[in-house]
């Protein structure tokens, strides 16, 4: 198993309503913040993740070269309240976090940008290209946490940590799990086989989950946001998810997982029908996290959406 390559340095940059941190991968040779000709990216992580989860891809994207397109100026944050950054008043609602992402991208100064979204950052990035299409030049969404009313055993804990209480004592139980077991059962949920990731970067969850545990916030941010993902899957009309889909005007690349255990692989065909120019895939043999668990499949799917190209035919799941 190779070595894997370091997670991305970082910096704080300042919003209106605070600051938050920011991960970057910038094109060999490009010394300014603009990236010179190198078109910027910038990518959401899921529910509990950070912006350490588009490592691999951000080194893919970023390398001329990589056969996925020209090298891309990358950018992932961590969402208010995961990863290094603190969270603010409106950072657990999808709308809120949408809004932290279109700021970021002004206070950039480099849009439109290709925005790429994992998960709830999938939902996130879809209500940014829905109601700031201005921003937005392609939108990658990667197991997108769209609704969908039939619950899944993986995804049973988001209505139960809505409910007053019973929320809290949950997560607590959870958290006199060790750090190891937590990330031996992440692991086990969110890749199709986890036996491709790096005993390095396993040791690097480990750490992260140990000092998460001192910060003290961890668990009402998580509530607060399983709060949000339910209201989101519950709303219908003009604000619901599935709506904002259908008015993305940008060029979208929608990826699913054929074993994903979190967001169903099925929804491929809503996200077709919905989707304005939507080129959706199914990767066989891939969880959730296609980013971290297929970097170069995601990498070359992304270079089909640029080059215009027909996606593979979808396999039965």
């Amino acid at each position: 198993m190779a070595e894997p390559i370091p997670v991305w340095p970082g910096e704080f940059v300042r919003l209106d309503d605070g600051e938050i941190f920011v991960r970057t991968a910038a094109p060999p040779g490009a010394t300014t913040g603009t990236g010179g000709d190198a078109a910027p990216a910038v990518f959401v992580h899921g529910f509990g993740g950070s912006s350490t989860n588009w490592t691999d891809l951000m080194h893919l994207l970023s390398s001329a070269g990589s056969g996925a397109g020209p090298a891309l100026w990358c950018d992932a944050l961590d969402l208010p309240g995961f990863g290094q950054s603190l969270p603010t008043e409106a950072s657990c609602s999808v709308s809120g976090q949408a809004a932290t992402v279109a700021a970021l991208i002004e206070v950039r100064g480099r849009g439109p940008v290709h925005l790429f979204g994992n998960s709830l950052g999938g939902a996130v990035c879809t209500r940014v290209a829905a109601t700031r299409p201005e921003l937005i030049r392609t939108l990658t969404l990667i197991a997108p946490a769209m609704p969908d009313l039939l619950v899944r055993p993986a995804t049973a804990r988001f209505p139960a940590l809505c409910v007053p209480k019973f929320g809290g004592w949950l997560l607590s139980r959870v958290q006199k799990m060790s750090p190891q077991a937590r990330v031996e059962a992440s692991t086990a949920t969110i890749y199709y086989d986890g036996s491709c990731v790096h005993p390095d970067r396993i040791a690097g969850d480990i750490a992260e989950i140990e000092r998460r545990d001192q910060l003290g916030y961890g668990p009402a941010v998580l509530v607060r946001c399983a709060r949000s993902i339910v209201a989101e899957y519950l709303r219908r009309g003009a604000t619901s998810l599935w709506r904002d889909a259908a008015r993305v005007s940008a060029p979208a690349l929608i990826i699913y997982g054929s074993h994903d255990r979190i967001v169903d692989p099925r929804m491929a065909g809503r996200a077709a029908r919905t989707f304005r120019r939507a080129r959706v895939v199914v990767l066989p043999r891939t969880g959730h996290v296609a980013q971290m668990e297929r970097p170069a499949a995601v990498a070359a799917e992304f270079s089909g959406l640029l080059a215009g190209n027909e996606p593979l035919p979808v396999p039965v799941v």
